[in-house]
């Protein structure tokens, strides 16, 4: 699996923008993590361990917090998103709100310690 620039550059433009505007906004809580790939995806990681994970399908993006803690934490604020136990779904035009990206990546960062 590629790393997440590898991965990104494989994405159409919308796929690609709405992605990289959430790895942005993580790497402003995280500004130390890496590139790499976690659970067969490309994700960024901190201290080794997975942060944040990014999958693009048919009719979705998705991101994965490798945690059903951090996703709960912020599920109040994603009505009209699709969410499971480790996974936020959204599109590109219908982007994560900011905010929530930001809590997401801090409440992963705590976890990660």
């Amino acid at each position: 699996m590629a790393d997440v620039d590898d991965y990104f550059a494989g994405l159409d433009a919308p796929a690609r923008a709405a992605f990289e505007r959430v790895r942005a906004l993580a790497e402003e809580s995280a500004p130390d993590a890496e590139q790499g790939t976690s659970y067969g995806m490309a994700a960024l990681r901190h201290h080794g361990k997975p942060l944040l994970g990014f999958k693009a399908s048919g009719n979705h993006l998705a991101v994965y917090p490798f945690s059903p803690a951090a996703v709960d934490a912020v599920r109040d604020r994603l009505a009209g998103f699709s969410l499971s136990k480790g996974t936020i779904r959204f599109t590109a035009d219908t982007p994560l709100p900011d905010d929530v990206v930001r809590d997401l990546v801090r409440r992963r960062l705590d976890e990660i310690g």
